[in-house]
């Protein structure tokens, strides 16, 4: 009986793979499980597998690009192969019967020895998570790693996660940097137990390997697939203008993968001979004017969709004021060394602006409220997101119960965020809600701006740098440090006077902080 052997899916974003070399030949007979070809995708490559033992019958060629679910070969099974004579059937079985076993060294663990291998999967890490992204291994394959030591890091749309291994053992990578993986996929395996022997055993076969396969290329000259790019890095070579021939392959045989092509730079042109009459012309300016490519990360996918989204989907607008900063400044100015020598934690801005918020959010709750399908929901209490500026990109943490907070506990809880967020350690729950957002650009020299509303709130506070102003007081000049404010917010259910009014009220508060501790 003859069986079709097929590409199997190898991702869930490749559709095509290409057909890189032929282990074995048409008409060989072959053992199950035993490798019968390498397929290459813009990612990896991939060893295609004998379903069954028998005769390899090839139907697809090197270097065709075959969809997932394409037919590649077939194998009739052992009974259709008993036509030949019985010598010629004795003299084929005898090498299947000698690579048994090195297959069976090189990929199965004898009981024996007393190893296990552990599969290692993508854990839960959010009830609205479905899929994160294999960022980048910090354990390499064939390394030994300790139970509990962190071997990769996953990134979702939200946060980074670290993976650790359950058990001590020989790590064996499956997933590669930049594969998206679904919660429960297979990322890797632990060879645990004694593996010390046994690898070391192992190591001079999977060095034989390679040897044995490419001595046809070096009786022959050199592979079909030295120098011969992969359908994307073909693609890519021709956007950048650059030969294949002036490109290194690391891939199998020497292929050039799409890594390489995005490496690749195009080599200077050798300077033309210039007529000796001619007036020469300007030099164009010395200097390296390579381009580099970077793969979107899961986070900045996100955040620019839902940044997309809320410009479409909301009715945005923004109001500004400026506010007096010297009454603040003067009295971090007198008790910021006893505050933090009492709380131990300094005395900034961001506790005296929450505070504000959460007493203008009293009189004019609109400000925190929000859509749901056909409902405003107005919340009676603040839990105000706080913008920090993270090394993956722009994360929202939250602060629970602002409103019930001192200007101490603020400070704790806004310094306690923004280190897990500089470490990438802000866990699903402290990002998630929030009625208001309060954004700093300030720190960063910003001047003035329109902050974008963090969907599904309806505003957001916008800082700005302090600067030093004239301004008329009492009919006098003087000079003052100033700060321009910014609310922007869903004019579907705030209203002019709803926002300009919270925004003067933000504003009162801080130029008269007494105000935050008397309620007034």
């Amino acid at each position: 009986m003859s069986l079709e052997i097929k590409v199997p899916p190898v991702g869930e974003s490749i559709t095509e793979v290409t057909l890189s070399r032929w282990i074995k030949k048409d008409g060989e007979q072959v053992a199950m499980d035993e490798v019968i070809a390498e397929l290459e995708s813009d990612k990896a490559t991939f060893e295609l597998t004998a379903e069954q033992a028998g005769t390899l019958k090839t139907i697809a060629n090197e270097g065709d690009v075959l969809p997932i679910g394409a037919v590649v070969a077939g194998i009739d099974a052992a009974g259709g192969a008993a036509a030949p004579a019985a010598d010629a059937n004795s003299a084929q079985a005898q090498p299947v019967a000698e690579a048994k076993p090195v297959a069976q060294q090189q990929s199965t663990p004898e009981p024996a020895q007393g190893k296990s291998t552990l599969e290692i999967v993508v854990p839960p890490v959010g009830e609205s998570i479905t899929e994160v992204t294999l960022s980048r291994w910090l354990k390499k394959d064939g390394e030994q790693v300790a139970m509990d030591e962190a071997i990769a890091e996953l990134e979702s749309d939200k946060a980074t996660f670290e993976l650790t291994a359950e058990k001590p053992g020989l790590l064996k990578t499956i997933a590669n940097e930049g594969d998206v993986l679904a919660i429960g996929a297979v990322v890797a395996s632990i060879e645990t137990g004694d593996t010390g022997a046994p690898v070391a055993a192992a190591k001079p076969e999977a060095a034989a390997q390679p040897a044995a396969a490419s001595a046809p290329a070096a009786q022959g000259g050199s592979s079909y697939a030295e120098g011969t790019p992969s359908p994307a890095a073909g693609k890519i070579l021709a956007e950048k203008g650059i030969d294949p021939a002036s490109v290194n392959g690391n891939g199998v045989g020497g292929r050039i993968t799409k890594e390489d092509a995005l490496n690749a730079q195009k080599p200077a042109p050798a300077p033309a001979a210039k007529p000796a009459a001619a007036p020469s012309a300007p030099a164009a300016p010395a200097g390296d004017r390579a381009e580099r490519r970077e793969k979107m990360t899961s986070l900045r996918k996100t955040i620019a969709k839902r940044l997309v989204a809320v410009k479409n989907e909301t009715a945005m607008l923004t109001t500004f004021n400026e506010v007096d900063m010297s009454p603040i400044m003067e009295l971090r100015g007198k008790y910021k060394d006893k505050f933090k020598e009492k709380h131990g934690v300094g005395l900034g801005f961001m506790s005296f602006f929450t505070k504000a918020v959460c007493e203008a959010l009293k009189e004019w709750p609109a400000v925190g409220a929000r859509i749901e399908n056909d409902e405003v929901v107005y919340s009676n209490f603040a839990d105000i997101s706080i913008a920090v500026s993270a090394p993956k990109g722009l994360v929202v943490p939250v602060i629970r119960s602002a409103d019930q907070m001192s200007l101490a506990q603020i400070e704790k809880a806004v310094a306690g965020l923004a280190a897990k967020a500089r470490d990438n350690k802000l866990t699903i729950e402290e990002m998630t809600g929030g009625t208001f957002t309060i954004t700093n650009g300030g720190v960063f020299g910003s001047m003035m701006s329109t902050p974008i509303i963090n969907s599904p709130q309806s505003a957001i506070l916008g800082m700005h740098n302090i600067i030093e102003r004239p301004v008329a007081v009492n009919g006098q000049v003087v000079i003052r440090p100033m700060m321009y404010v910014a609310l922007s917010y869903d004019h579907r259910i705030i209203d002019g006077r709803e926002s300009v009014s919270f925004l003067v009220r933000v504003k009162q508060l801080l130029e008269d902080p007494a105000r935050l501790l008397l309620g007034v």
